[in-house]
């Protein structure tokens, strides 16, 4: 799969792991060519099964992505649409896809992401922030609106109710540490340990079953909308579509027919040996 022609980032493919560095004009603006090249992307990355983990940074020492464009946001409709009527908004449906194709996806934050810059990032799976560069804000109460690119939607799922209001309402920036502490991120890091930590996390999924990784994402995803019976029954349905395409039995078998699950040392060390465990296929 090819990955190039892009106008607001580049994509570098590197064993199992591509990385999306964005690089759009001064300061990363949000606007139709990157949500063209967004949708672009998530077309190829539905079709590829040799990527595994996609990481999204920026070439932008202080930029992540800015906000939405304003120049699409001044021809909003000022006429209340029903609720009949109402159709995803170009940043919502593009969000949307990018959060559920197969891969691992992973935002490594190393500058602002404000406004529809930060509901992309919310959009991945997993988010990590450099201390003293990171900050993130959703303005857009102060300006008259709500985030719509899923902020208003996906916050609480991170964050919880009364939180998500706070961040909302308060319109303020949050800085690393403060997005760890409520849940926007994963983790906040020193720039220096930033790199390191994201390319290993990025290398070690990219070992596993591509078919795995998408089977756990989707069950994770929705368990998150659905009452617990509903969720435990789509867990397993995602077990059998990972155990019909990976080689999980045959690992299992091997494991079984050397006894390695009673050998104490074994449990000691799952950390290596989930690893090692990859070259039987």
């Amino acid at each position: 799969m090819k990955y190039e022609n892009f106008q607001t980032f580049t994509a570098e493919q590197n064993e199992g792991v591509l990385t999306v560095t964005f690089d759009f004009g001064s300061v990363n603006v949000q606007g139709q060519e990157m949500l063209a090249d967004l949708n672009s992307l998530a077309m190829r990355l539905e079709r590829d099964r040799n990527t595994k983990v996609v990481v999204f940074q920026s070439a932008n020492p202080e930029i992540w992505v800015c906000h939405y464009d304003t120049e699409l946001l001044k021809d909003m409709s000022t006429e209340a649409v029903s609720r009949e009527e109402v159709q995803l908004l170009d940043l919502q449906s593009v969000c949307e896809r990018i959060s559920k194709v197969p891969q691992a996806t992973i935002a490594k934050l190393e500058g602002f992401a404000r406004g529809g810059g930060h509901e992309l990032a919310l959009a991945l799976d997993m988010r990590f922030a450099a201390r003293g560069k990171f900050k993130f804000m959703q303005m857009e109460v102060g300006m008259g609106i709500l985030p719509c690119g899923g902020g208003a939607s996906r916050m609480a799922r991170q964050t919880g109710l009364g939180r998500a209001l706070e961040i909302i309402l308060s319109a303020r920036d949050f800085d690393a540490d403060e997005a760890q502490a409520y849940g926007t991120i994963n983790k906040a890091l020193e720039p220096s340990e930033i790199g390191e930590y994201v390319d290993n996390l990025a290398k070690r999924i990219a070992k596993f079953p591509a078919e795995s990784i998408n089977s756990c994402k989707q069950a994770v995803y929705e368990s998150i909308d659905k009452p617990i019976d509903e969720a435990l029954k789509a867990e397993a349905y995602w077990l059998y579509q990972a155990t019909s395409k990976t080689p999980a039995i045959k690992r299992f078998t091997v494991a079984d027919e050397q006894g390695l699950e009673h050998d104490i040392e074994n449990q000691r060390k799952w950390n290596e040996l989930v690893m090692n465990v990859q070259e039987i296929n």
